[in-house]
């Protein structure tokens, strides 16, 4: 067991290296001037509004266990995808983790993953009813693709998708009984039944393609549109649904995000809180584009992916992906005007 992990460490050393060389790419062609270590804001840099964060879960980093991506459950229990472990886990409010599915590797172990060359569980969205959708991206077209565990089931895949891309951000419309699954190397966002399916390009508009490493990346439904980041550009994007579901047009409301990941409403209008990646920070995200840091790697951040929002409690992940150092759930409470719905499954048009 011992020479295994020892093995899984020095992979995911490999591919934290790889991460870390293309952030930096990353850095250097989101911005308009030379490379940055934080987030590019055009407004005022502060750590407010959020008090008092602590970390709730620390994660075994020599097993794979990289946070990507998180769901919340009713009694604030985190069902989130270890990346590389290639793992769904539900971790309690009390800190205590256990793992609800473990994917089968690949053949040739996922050294032909796009862009990171390790395959790894991705986005994760759950249904009123318990039933969980993740994506799960290995290189290889028998595993590559969305996959669905029921309370109590076992893991099955729905839907298979490019084993060419990489699928990463994931949300339902539990209403149509649609998810839409960004994938950030082929720079297109495809929709899946939630019945499964064969998948079907929903938008491949130019704004979500990658400039480098990975394009669109987080992805949640709110007000009418589909909203979506992209890492390279460091943008925030609307495409608002038209007739029939189908694509509006492309408007793009903030710049200069490096590095942005995933993302939740706070429930104020379209006002966001986003994790940067490579900065390794929480920013706030006005609804003029404006945006402002709320919590850095001084709060225990490392390299953050994503966020929820629930009952004025804000959870972050980080998947230590270019730190190599604790990756963890971090939990901290939110003003009252701050603290709407967030990440609640199934969302509506």
């Amino acid at each position: 067991m011992r020479n295994k992990l020892a093995v899984l460490a020095c992979a995911v050393t490999l591919a934290a290296t790889t991460a870390a060389t293309a952030l930096t790419e990353i850095s250097a062609t989101a911005a308009t001037g030379p490379a940055v270590t934080r987030p590019v804001v055009t407004g005022p840099v502060v750590t407010g509004p959020v008090a008092t964060p602590r970390i709730a879960a620390h994660f075994d980093l020599a097993r794979g266990q990289m946070p990507e991506n998180i769901a919340l459950e009713p009694d604030g229990t985190a069902d989130v995808t270890f990346a590389a472990a290639r793992q769904v886990a539900a971790v309690s409010p009390a800190g205590a983790t256990r793992v609800l599915a473990t994917l089968p590797a690949p053949a040739d172990g996922g050294v032909h993953t796009p862009a990171l060359g390790f395959a790894l569980t991705t986005g994760i969205v759950r249904a009123h009813d318990g039933t969980l959708y993740f994506l799960y991206a290995s290189g290889t077209p028998d595993l590559t693709g969305v996959w669905r565990l029921r309370p109590g089931g076992t893991p099955h895949r729905i839907a298979a998708l490019p084993a060419d891309g990489l699928p990463n951000g994931l949300v339902l419309d539990e209403h149509h009984h649609r998810l839409y699954a960004a994938d950030s190397v082929r720079g297109e966002i495809l929709t899946v039944p939630t019945a499964g399916g064969d998948p079907t390009t929903w938008s491949a508009a130019p704004e979500l393609a990658a400039t480098g490493f990975l394009g669109v990346n987080g992805l949640k439904i709110h007000r009418g549109a589909l909203w979506a980041t992209n890492l390279d550009r460091g943008t925030v994007l609307r495409i608002p649904f038209g007739p029939g579901g189908r694509p509006g047009a492309v408007r793009t409301t903030a710049t200069g995000l490096t590095g942005i990941d995933d993302f939740a409403f706070t429930g104020r209008g379209d006002e966001i809180l986003a994790a940067l990646d490579g900065p390794g920070t929480v920013v706030r995200i006005r609804r003029d584009g404006t945006s402002s840091t709320v919590l850095t790697a001084a709060d225990g951040l490392q390299n953050p992916t994503s966020v929820a929002l629930r009952h004025g409690t804000l959870y972050v992940l980080s998947a230590a992906y270019t730190t190599a150092t604790d990756p963890n759930l971090l939990l901290a409470p939110v003003p009252g005007r701050m603290a709407g719905a967030g990440n609640t499954p199934g969302g509506h048009r």
